[in-house]
């Protein structure tokens, strides 16, 4: 049973929340245990509450992870007391997947349940890394500063996330506007012109009949055509982006194609320079860290070094410098910045300091990328549509030349 309590702490601070209990009595024993004075209790009727949750999506998006972090960092150092933050948090957002899970917060805390197993048991929307910071800064006794560390930590990757997604619009575009062309091509216009040819009475080259063929066909069978392309398109994006073997094979192409691969690294490196940085300032260990950091990466190749770093490595003795040092994946640069930082004792700012570079670097190689693909779309689409002319042309010169 759950019931809805009004409560005072002994300086005459008045808290309410919900509690499950077997009955009142219990719930009695719960708040003394709390050093708490009941005012009042009343019964919540689970059903509604129930009904509720059956229509609220339980995604809690980028933004909404990074308001909760930002929030909770302000008033916890303003002195706040959690359970009082995690009221007005409650009160202030507005959407509902993320009240739902502040209530779960503060309905674990009430059941004296440490504050990361909250975010350990949301693993759909919190990451292993986001779980682990909490803990390290609830076992240090310093959440404000990590929750101050996590969304600087968030924010970057959303920075890094849009500047990815903004330099790919234009091609994306491209190349959406490049498929209406050709489908229009061979759907409608083509397969006309090759009716009026072919009703003509006169023999047509064998490369025009074969690019009209080609575009008979795909009248033809355009309804069977399409929905398979697009079956397969969707499919492929779902083995490649949802599924463990997907990714890895999907890297592996990536790493293949030249200057992509570039773009590629220099994203792992500063993923993996940024995370780390964060666990190492939060006072996790250097081996739990790059567990953590690996399982987060992304990367297979990234996640195989940084898992080799430390079981291979620093787990044997090995400083943590060296360690980077044996792993080819990784520039010279960075290993040996990490070297130098980790003597200098001051292994987080450099890694730090390596994020905001590899920012830099992922902006000017992502330029380049653009500026590569958008010329080559361009003489794709302009070489089908020359192959489409010169089908018609070819006949139409021969047709004036007979006469």
């Amino acid at each position: 049973m759950i019931y809805h309590y009004v409560a005072s702490r002994a300086n005459g601070q008045l808290i309410e929340g919900d509690h499950e209990a077997r009955d009142v009595n219990d719930l009695l024993v719960f708040l003394t245990r709390n050093q708490l004075k009941p005012i009042s209790v009343t019964k919540v009727v689970a059903a509604s509450g129930l009904k509720r949750d059956l229509f609220v999506s339980r995604v809690i998006s980028m933004q909404d992870k990074i308001f909760l972090a930002k929030h909770l960092a302000l008033m916890l150092k303003l002195g706040t007391d959690l359970f009082r933050a995690l009221d007005i948090l409650i009160e202030d957002t507005g959407r509902p997947a993320m009240k739902l899970f502040l209530k779960e917060v503060r309905a674990n805390l009430e059941k004296g349940q440490p504050f990361y197993v909250s975010f350990e048991k949301d693993k759909k929307n919190f990451s292993n890394v986001f779980t682990n910071l909490v803990r390290a800064g609830e076992e240090s006794g310093n959440l404000e500063k990590t929750f101050d560390n996590i969304a600087l930590m968030l924010t970057r990757q959303e920075d890094l996330r849009r500047k990815i997604l903004s330099a790919l619009i234009y091609p994306a575009l491209l190349m959406f506007g490049s498929v209406v062309i050709l489908i229009f091509l061979t759907t409608f216009a083509l397969p006309k012109i090759a009716v009026a040819f072919s009703s003509g009475g006169f023999t047509i080259p064998l490369f025009s009949r074969i690019v009209f063929g080609v575009g008979l066909f795909v009248s033809k069978y355009v309804f069977i055509i399409f929905p398979l392309l697009f079956i397969g398109f969707f499919g492929s994006i779902y083995y490649f982006w949802m599924t463990a073997s997907g990714r890895k094979m999907f890297f592996r192409i990536l790493n293949r194609i030249p200057v992509i691969n570039d773009v590629v690294k220099k994203v792992a490196i500063q993923r993996m320079a940024l995370t780390l940085g964060t666990l190492l300032k939060a006072g996790v260990t250097i081996t739990k860290s790059l567990q953590i950091t690996a399982d987060s990466s992304g990367n297979e190749e990234m996640k195989a070094a940084l898992i080799r770093i430390s079981s291979e490595g620093i787990e044997k003795g090995v400083t943590i410098g060296d360690a980077f040092k044996r792993e080819k994946y990784l520039p010279v640069t960075v290993s040996s910045l990490i070297s130098i930082s980790e003597k200098a004792g001051h292994l987080d700012e450099v890694l730090f300091t390596l994020s905001n570079f590899y920012d830099g670097e992922i902006e000017f190689a992502l330029k380049t990328v653009v500026s590569l693909i958008e010329p080559a779309m361009l003489v794709f689409i302009g070489g089908i549509v020359l192959v489409i002319a010169l089908s018609i042309i070819v006949p139409i010169y021969q047709l004036v030349a007979s006469i």
